[in-house]
């Protein structure tokens, strides 16, 4: 084993990645999304690119040797043309004679099955590449693609450092390759990295990566949205620009570009559709926003029951927010985006929610399986769903609908049923009907409350205290004596109580004292981030 890989523990495999730009752009970006996608690749290789800008190239092409130099592997795609050179090499030639004289392991793929047609320069270079005695893997689409880069990544990986996915992270990563949609990494020229909402794309890298947003520079955000797919570099124009990922994921409105992105939702006042909905919406923007602007109209169209617990009222939900919040992610992320012309539907029924996503699920996924609950998760579309997790702060590996069960029943109502029609997935929510007393405490509310053994030591007028703090916002001692007619001491010693058991603290001094309730701590796993 080469000497510089001895301490690869800890740390990820840094892989350079090569290849003329402007005719292999799409096979760039799906080889970067593979390597960001793929939970055992993610785990152990980091994929490196360097982005030439047309001015000074002999400039850029020093400084993209340079970045070569501090990587481990070259991993080269090479297509019909050869790149510019001006007599002299291309740079992705360039690369691998560096790569080559360091020593670097070298992974090489060959657009096309036949050499007819490729350029003089880049057969001469093959020829080379023979000569060398390298092998490389011809491929004709990016699905191949994927497919070899995956294999010869796994081979690098347990030959030098032992390393082995596990069977189901193998299975995951085949079926994921077997579903994946080819719109996601579609390199347009729609929306430029300047006008896309950098708001989100900050929160996106800081979400990632566990960072705080004052360590994060515009050069690392760009870098990460390259990585993850969502960004792409034309060098003719010097300008980044949004992939069909990054126009769903961070476009104000991508629907101005794919009109089939966006969220129709209707809420009716009877059981089956009418012609008067009570309420609808046409939901647009960055996916994040839209999933929670959906979730804000779901909670407007359904009940919310107060509930008296320990001492307090407290507002419950018709239905579970982080089930409803996962389901609508699913249908962005999974839904079949070559659709074009229609729209996922979110309808809201006195009894039931009804997200309706175009697509069927993709294979081997049926709905058979989702709904024994045995199967392996795959993904139509692996950069959103990994995006939009980090996002939503939702497990992308395992089962979603497991999870939205779970809640579903945590929260006192039926499981989720799933079904089809004409050509929609469904996710039906069945919900309490008239008997909304079926709606269980969730454990986050039930943490929050009074216990009922410190309930049970408070006497009538300090039950009476705290329901006028949760009234009013505070309560004074001059309100305790007048109220129930005691002395100043007896006041004191009922307030002075509740703020022993933490119920209250004392805000203020003197004449101004006043009485709130004490400051409990809540629980944010749950809240969106946006």
């Amino acid at each position: 084993m080469n000497g510089r890989y001895k301490n690869v523990k800890g740390k990820k495999l840094r892989i350079f990645v090569s290849s003329v730009q402007k005719e292999l752009e799409n096979e760039r970006l799906t080889v970067l999304a593979l390597m960001t996608t793929d939970s055992f690749l993610l785990a152990h290789c980091e994929a490196i690119l360097y982005e030439q800008a047309p001015a000074s190239p002999e400039k850029c092409n020093k400084e993209c040797l340079r970045v070569l130099d501090g990587c481990d592997v070259c991993l080269s795609i090479v297509g019909n043309e050869y790149g510019t050179h001006s007599g002299a090499l291309s740079i992705t030639h360039q690369e691998y004679r560096r790569a080559k004289k360091r020593g670097n392991p070298i992974l090489i793929f060959v657009k096309g099955s036949s050499d007819a047609g490729r350029d003089q320069n880049t057969q001469d270079w093959l020829k080379e590449i023979r000569a060398d005695n390298f092998k490389y893997k011809r491929f004709g689409n990016i699905f191949d693609l994927q497919r070899e880069v995956r294999a010869a990544l796994l081979k690098l990986l347990k030959e030098r450092f032992a390393l082995v996915p596990s069977s189901d992270e193998d299975k995951i990563a085949e079926q994921t390759i077997e579903a994946v949609s080819s719109f996601e990494t579609q390199a347009l020229k729609r929306l430029k990295w300047k006008n896309m909402n950098q708001v989100l794309a900050k929160k996106l890298k800081t979400q990632s990566g566990r960072k705080s947003e004052e360590h994060i520079s515009d050069e690392s955000i760009i870098e990460d949205m390259m990585t993850r797919g969502l960004l792409w570099f034309d060098p003719e124009t010097n300008e980044y620009y949004a992939t069909a990922a990054g126009i769903v994921l961070l476009s104000n409105d991508p629907s101005a570009v794919f009109p089939q992105v966006r969220f129709l939702a209707d809420a009716y006042r009877a059981v089956v559709p009418d012609g008067d909905p009570v309420d609808q919406e046409d939901i647009r923007g960055p996916a994040p926003l839209v999933i929670e602007r959906t979730l804000e109209f779901i909670d407007r169209n359904t009940r919310h029951p107060m509930r008296v617990i320990g001492l307090e009222r407290v507002r419950l939900d018709e239905y579970p927010s982080e089930a409803l919040r996962e389901a609508l992610v699913n249908a962005l992320a999974h839904r079949n985006y070559e659709d074009a012309g229609r729209k996922i539907m979110v309808e809201v029924f006195p009894d039931r929610i009804v997200i309706s996503s175009p697509g069927l699920p993709p294979k081997p996924l049926s709905i058979q399986k989702l709904r024994s609950g045995k199967y392996r998760p795959c993904s139509r579309n692996p950069i959103l769903a990994q995006s939009l997790s980090y996002f939503h702060r939702i497990e992308e590996r395992g089962s979603g609908f497991r999870r939205i069960r779970d809640r579903m029943i945590d929260h006192g109502l039926a499981n989720i049923e799933l079904g089809e029609d004409t050509g929609y997935f469904q996710v039906i929510f069945k919900g309490p009907g008239k008997n909304i007393s079926k709606l269980r405490i969730p454990e986050s509310l039930n943490k929050k409350t009074i216990p009922p053994s410190v309930e049970k030591i408070l006497n009538k007028r300090q039950r009476e205290i705290i329901a006028h703090v949760l009234r009013s916002g505070y309560v004074t001692s001059g309100w305790c004596r007048k109220r129930f007619n005691v002395v100043y001491d007896t006041a004191q010693r009922d307030i002075l109580g509740l703020i022993k058991l933490k119920i209250l603290k004392q805000a203020g001094r003197g004449r101004t004292t006043k009485y709130v309730e004490a400051v409990k701590e809540k629980s944010t796993d749950n809240l969106p981030i946006i």
